[in-house]
């Protein structure tokens, strides 16, 4: 919840993607202290990121987007959908197998990737 606090704060200053970058390079050490050290790696002016964060927009933000994944039958990241469809296999063979079940639906066919 905090990672995602401080992205959104960090989206008001242009530094959304740059700031998620870090936070996915560093997930196995978060901390308030790691997430304060990418705040100043990504260059934010601080007082606003400071501000942003206790922006209730940004908690009603985050609390939709858990609503809609729950909802969605979302129980952790990454969750993949294919057409709607939530996918269980996430390997390369269980990506080709669903694609080539929804384009089958349609008639199509998916070029076979190189062994």
């Amino acid at each position: 919840m905090k990672a995602a606090v401080a992205a959104l704060a960090a989206e008001s200053q242009g530094k959304f993607w740059e700031f998620h970058d870090l936070l996915f390079e560093n997930y196995n050490k978060l901390s308030d202290e790691k997430i304060q050290e990418i705040a100043r790696t990504v260059g934010l002016n601080q007082e606003e990121y400071e501000k942003m964060k206790k922006d209730p927009a940004i908690q009603g933000k985050i609390r939709r987007d858990l609503a809609d994944g729950r909802q969605a039958g979302v129980r952790g990241t990454p969750t993949v959908f294919i057409n709607g469809k939530r996918l269980r296999d996430r390997s390369l063979q269980g990506f080709q197998a669903a694609i080539d079940k929804q384009l089958a639906k349609l008639g199509k066919s998916a070029a076979k990737p190189a062994s």
